[in-house]
């Protein structure tokens, strides 16, 4: 159990790697989109059409196939039977690509119907412009799809980094496009172009996957065969998971919808919010999450010895995802304007669009530690096989972002007589309240069948206590260092903050930083020894 759990540290770091390579590129994305689009039409249009192809990624790629495709492709490899695993692997393939590409078909079709319900707000051409992006947009949803079959394969294989890296080429087509056609093309025509060049960017991101795929898949047998039992077994997993992530996608779709009724840039201002709160979650609750569920699911054992096995798992999961997300909350919360002024500020975006993406964060980081401690425990229920647990709760977290996004969105400025450009933050604040809801009801269930999990309160305080000395030594810095520009004070504050936040956590004996230190220290050893030879 120990080695299988070294190894599984090991297989995180490659998850965060990847996923912090892939997020990397993603900001500098976003970093030329602000610069040549700001808080604009054809931005609000570029933002909308971004997301609404990504239904298809969102309902069938990455979590969704991961919860029944790899809990069963992976026991298969622990049994050593390579031939039912090339056989399930390449009918798995050949039924998510027919669906998808119908899907897509349809997406194309029906585009203006689904701007008129996703988008209501968005009238003449930012509307005609919409339609026309998600058009071109919905055809690299397809290819996005199956890649995530690809991280399926490569995730059961132990092959982590590369499945999280690929989406790399996604964002590097669009930064080449916008490098090249920004200072020449009208914002409408750059929109356009950036569409295409997000259509080749994620035929990119499936191909530079493939080969790796094919070498590990010895007896893939791409056919349409339903018989057996694992691959019936794959889609009844399936189905329960697709309408969980269909019902956060109506969570998702309802706060687009409303964000269109939002002055101008509201949508543009989410975007650039959401791209940096979802950040600590890819990297933190993604890795550690998507690299324990091949070894939860591959467990061998009595019952009782599968559920303490779990909850050992888990219980350290958690610990490892905190150590970094309570800082990471904490620091959208106090620096949020500094973050934001650092990536965004340049061009067309100024520093009030700065501070009003700050005050998105601020609302995100109110359910940021529940949803991200959440996906673990999601990834605990798939490994039992259980993907109807978490769609119920899910049903009941979508409810109440609906409910109270729409209230905290549209209602609640104008009953305090704020901008109502302040209700971009209430739709993220109404969703971190909503996240707690599910993570409780998570928890709660999933002790009943495998024990006591959780955090111990004691760590919790030394984690928030060490990142609220962190936040107020970022503000003393940023106090004394006056007027300076956006990256340059960006830098110096956050270096403290981190800074700090290490030495207070170290100081309190948290153990996951004392851990983190002597690997750092090992490697540093590693290196000097090898080069001394």
């Amino acid at each position: 159990m120990e080695r299988t759990a070294e190894r599984t540290g090991n297989h995180a770091v490659l998850v965060a790697a990847g996923i912090f390579l892939s997020r990397i590129f993603g900001l500098v994305r976003q970093h030329f989109i602000s610069h040549y689009f700001g808080l604009s039409d054809p931005g609000d249009a570029f933002t909308q059409a971004f997301k609404i192809p990504n239904l298809l990624r969102n309902l069938f790629g990455e979590g969704s196939l991961s919860a029944s495709f790899i809990p069963v492709y992976a026991r298969l490899l622990a049994e050593k039977d390579e031939e039912e695993a090339g056989r399930v692997a390449g009918a798995v393939f050949a039924l998510l690509a027919l669906a998808v590409s119908v899907l897509v078909l349809i997406g194309v079709a029906a585009t203006p119907y689904i701007i008129d319900l996703i988008a209501a707000g968005f009238t003449g051409a930012k509307r005609e412009l919409t339609i026309r992006l998600v058009r071109i947009l919905f055809i690299g949803a397809g290819f996005l799809v199956m890649s995530a079959w690809c991280l399926g394969i490569l995730n059961s294989h132990r092959k982590f980094f590369l499945s999280y890296a690929s989406p790399v080429m996604w964002n590097l087509a669009m930064i080449v496009c916008m490098v090249l056609l920004g200072r020449s093309a009208h914002r409408d025509s750059l929109a356009v172009a950036l569409a295409w060049a997000s259509v080749i960017g994620s035929a990119l991101t499936f191909a530079v996957q493939l080969p790796s795929v094919l070498r590990l898949v010895k007896r893939l047998r791409i056919h349409f065969a339903y018989h057996g039992d694992h691959v019936p077994d794959v889609v009844r997993n399936f189905v329960p998971v697709f309408f969980s992530r269909g019902v956060v996608q109506i969570s998702t779709y309802v706060d687009l919808w409303l964000a269109s009724w939002l002055p101008t840039g509201a949508p543009t201002a989410l975007y650039n919010a959401s791209l940096l709160y979802l950040l600590p979650v890819s990297l933190f609750g993604m890795s550690v999450s998507d690299a324990e569920l091949p070894a939860m699911s591959s467990a061998l054992g009595a019952q009782a010895e599968i559920a303490g096995y779990l909850r050992q798992r888990l219980n350290r999961g958690l610990r490892q995802i905190a150590f970094f997300v309570v800082p990471s909350s904490m620091g959208f919360l106090a620096l949020g304007g500094v973050v934001a002024a650092a990536l965004y500020q340049t061009g067309r975006f100024s520093h009030a669009d700065a501070q009003y993406v700050w005050g998105i964060l601020a609302g995100a980081s109110v359910g940021l530690v529940a949803q991200t401690l959440g996906r673990l425990y999601s990834s605990t229920y798939y490994a039992l096989r259980d993907t109807r647990t978490p769609m119920r709760y899910a049903v009941v977290r979508v409810c109440l972002t609906s409910g109270l996004g729409y209230l905290f969105a549209l209602p609640l400025p104008r009953w305090l007589g704020i901008d109502p450009g302040w209700g971009a933050a209430g739709l993220t604040s109404s969703a971190g309240i909503a996240g707690w809801v599910e993570f409780s009801l998570l928890r709660h269930t999933l002790n009943g069948r495998i024990g006591r999990t959780g955090l111990p309160a004691s760590l919790v305080a030394r984690l928030w206590g060490s990142a609220a000395v962190a936040a107020a030594a970022g503000w003393a810095v940023k106090l004394a260092l006056g007027p300076q520009g956006p990256k340059i004070s960006g830098a110096a504050i956050l270096s403290a903050y981190v800074v700090v936040y290490f030495a207070a956590t170290y100081a309190l004996r948290v153990p996951e930083c004392g851990a983190m230190l002597e690997r750092a220290l090992a490697q540093v050893s590693r290196v000097s020894r090898r080069d001394a030879r």
